[in-house]
C-alpha cells in the first residue's frame, strides 16, 4: 500500500434471539383455561417479543387469575433463552368483539354494531350462532292513520363478515 495508511476494520456481533412462537404462547394459555370458565380472545406476539395475552370470561375477569395465569405463561417459558414483556388482561369492555364467546356472553345485552357500509345500530343482542347475530332495534314507524311515529322493535340479523365491529354498550343507568 502507497502512503503508509492503515486498514480499519469493524466488527460486531449480533445475537439473534429466536422470536417467540404466537402458537407456542396460545397453546400455554390453552392448558391454564382447560376447566375453567374463561376462554382465550387474543394472543399477540410482537417483533420485540411483548406478548399481550386477552381472556374474558361472562363475570368479568379477575385481577388474581391474570396474575395467575401470567406466572403459568412464565413457568412455561424460558426466560435464559427468551427477553419477552408479558402482559395478561382482559378483553377490555367496550372494546370491539374478536370472538364468538364474547357474542354469548353479551347476549341480552346492549350492543352497538357499525357495518361495513358505515351504518351504526344500537340494540339488545337477541340471538348468536356460528354464522350471525340478531340486534333488536327500537324503530321510529309511523302506523297509517297516526299522526305521531311509535317506537317498535326491529329485529336486524347480521352475518360476522358484513361487520366492521361488535361492541358492548356500557351504561350507567
Amino acid at each position: 500500500m502507497k502512503g503508509g495508511g492503515a486498514i480499519k476494520l469493524l466488527f460486531f456481533v449480533l445475537k439473534i434471539l429466536p422470536m417467540i412462537d404466537k402458537n407456542v404462547v396460545t397453546g400455554i394459555v390453552l392448558q391454564w383455561l382447560e376447566g375453567k370458565d374463561y376462554f382465550l380472545v387474543d394472543v399477540t406476539v410482537s417483533p420485540d417479543d411483548k406478548i399481550v395475552v386477552e381472556i374474558d370470561h361472562a363475570e368479568g375477569v379477575w385481577i388474581d387469575d391474570c396474575v395467575e395465569l401470567s406466572r403459568y405463561i412464565e413457568s412455561n417459558l424460558n426466560r435464559d433463552e427468551e427477553d419477552y414483556e408479558l402482559e395478561v388482561g382482559s378483553a377490555g369492555i367496550g372494546q370491539p368483539f374478536k370472538v364468538l364467546q364474547q357474542y354469548v356472553i353479551h347476549k341480552g345485552k346492549e350492543v352497538e354494531v357499525l357495518t361495513n357500509d358505515g351504518k351504526k345500530y344500537k340494540g339488545v343482542l337477541t340471538d348468536v350462532d356460528d354464522s350471525k347475530f340478531t340486534l333488536t332495534v327500537q324503530t321510529k314507524i309511523k302506523p297509517e292513520g297516526s299522526k305521531r311515529p311509535k317506537l317498535v322493535d326491529q329485529l336486524i340479523t347480521f352475518t360476522y363478515d358484513e361487520i366492521k365491529y361488535t361492541k358492548y354498550l356500557i351504561s350507567f343507568k
